[in-house]
């Protein structure tokens, strides 16, 4: 088919494919308004339908959208659930479920991209919302706020803290030259807490070598070292820092005192015994000899005792049973007791008194007030009586006392001893007022009228008549006193 002369120019001069021209901009923005223009063409298409159809939206519960009930259930719906919501929104974790009541969508509002019931915010909404708060992480403190948690302290700030009762960690301290400034950083602060604290670290992290070397420049320091291990009971590590610093006294001391952890009294005579040979003082060495001597004098004294009690034939232990054992008392003790159960045996056996008065070198004083007692617990006035008993050279006898007579009779009188061996001692007091005094406590009448004649005293002497009873030898003894005409009265 032939084409005219127009048709050919139009068919040569046309193309599909456009040349590039600086207006392709504004040909873009017209596609884009066509663009726009058939998206306006559905959405009317749509509500078209819907106005054709007559399609009626309803809610899950079969009401109509729109109408009243669904507005006032819609309502009450958001108001309910407004009053039960926090301030901050609860996320709900579970599988999320569609409430009925709240879903009033249809298809055309999904194309139109609104709500019908207006229930969602739109993101800028959400942020302009006054009720929602917004949270942001705390900044990081600065690392000198956090120089409590990280310990990062010098010796003296460590110390400083340690008297203030914070907490500490000592164990950033390594080198010998810290753990000694530390030492003596808690020396002049003067605080025995803190220098037991860092004794303690310094016994745990130093040689004993090192540290007994360092302790001994230190005086303080090895004070309280000494008594940080006495009152722990590490009796080696005590023993050795005595030996190291030449302390042999402390060191023979500290071994001796050893004996007290020992029950046995066989095995603690073997140790005290082996104990004497320690290098003590003169004075020391003495008592660790007289221990092991009275340890051993007191083992043969309790077996023999223990077996003549459980005999039944000596009379005083019959009478008397024995309270307690005598093995590890004291000397004053021992010496008690034999002068209440051994009073008369011979010097030359181990329980006699006087034998251990010579052997442990008692004095005179001690042996009497000892005895004394024993013997008024025993009643044994006659004993009591030989005690004073004394003779000069001429063979006179005489009562002579190492006690005050005062402090006698408070013995006798304590024992429940009778007047009448009361009355011998109160007139050997030298001082009239005393005597007097004592006299009438004990009421040994006698000792008050003769001291009253003494002192040529008439008006006392009638007074004290009014004191005693009526016809008693007491008062015939007065009434004779005063018609005495040999006597002459001061008053």
């Amino acid at each position: 088919m032939m084409k005219s002369k127009a048709d050919e120019e139009d068919y040569w001069n046309s193309s599909k494919f456009k040349a590039f021209t600086f207006d392709d901009d504004d040909d873009e923005f017209s596609r884009l308004k066509e663009s726009k223009q058939a998206v306006n063409s559905i959405r009317r298409l749509v509500e078209e339908d819907d106005d054709e159809d007559e399609v009626e939206k309803v809610s899950w519960s079969g009401e109509p959208v729109g109408s009243i009930s669904w507005s006032v259930r819609e309502t009450a719906a958001s108001n309910q659930r407004t009053d039960r919501d926090p301030a901050f929104p609860k996320i709900n974790t579970d599988t999320p479920s569609i409430s009925k009541s709240n879903s009033g969508y249809s298809l055309s509002s999904l194309f139109k991209g609104k709500t019908k019931g207006g229930n969602f915010q739109s993101f800028s909404d959400a942020l302009s919302d006054s009720s929602v708060r917004l949270y942001a992480p705390e900044l990081r403190k600065p690392k000198s706020e956090y120089k409590d948690y990280v310990s990062d302290w010098s010796p003296d700030e460590t110390v400083q803290r340690m008297q203030q009762g914070k907490a500490v960690s000592l164990e950033k301290f390594r080198s010998l030259q810290d753990k000694l400034l530390l030492l003596d950083f808690a020396v002049s602060a003067h605080d025995g807490n803190v220098i037991t604290a860092v004794l303690i670290y310094l016994k745990r992290t130093l040689s004993k070598d090192v540290l007994f070397r360092e302790l001994e420049s230190r005086q303080t320091a090895l004070r309280h070292f000494i008594h940080y291990l006495t009152e722990t009971r590490d009796q080696r590590l005590l023993l050795e820092l005595l030996r190291s610093l030449g302390r042999t006294e402390d060191t023979a001391l500290l071994q001796y005192k050893e004996h007290l952890n020992i029950a046995d009294e066989n095995k603690r005579r073997d140790f005290l015994k082996s104990c004497v040979s320690l290098p003590f003082s003169a004075e020391d060495s003495a008592h660790v000899q007289d221990h092991f001597t009275l340890l051993e004098r007191q083992i043969i004294i309790e077996a023999t005792d223990r077996q003549a009690e459980r005999g039944g034939k000596v009379e005083i232990f019959q009478k008397f049973p024995r309270r307690a054992s005598i093995l590890n008392m004291p000397l004053v003790t021992t010496l008690y007791y034999c002068c209440f159960y051994h009073y008369p045996e011979a010097e030359g056996t181990y329980s006699s008194p006087l034998n251990i008065r010579q052997t442990f070198k008692i004095s005179e004083k001690q042996y009497f007030v000892t005895a004394l007692a024993a013997r008024a617990k025993l009643k044994a006035w006659l004993d009591v009586d030989a005690l004073f008993t004394s003779r000069n050279w001429l063979g006179f006898t005489r009562k002579k006392s190492p006690l005050s007579f005062q402090r006698v009779v408070d013995i006798l009188q304590k024992n429940s001893a009778p007047t009448q061996v009361l009355q011998d001692y109160v007139a050997l007091v030298d001082d009239a007022e005393l005597r007097i005094s004592l006299a009438q406590k004990h009421k040994c009448h006698d000792i008050v009228i003769n001291t009253y004649r003494d002192l040529k005293d008439r008006q006392l002497l009638l007074g004290y008549r009014g004191k005693v009873e009526r016809g008693s030898a007491e008062e015939r003894k007065i009434n004779e006193l005063l018609n005495n005409p040999q006597i002459r009265w001061k008053n």
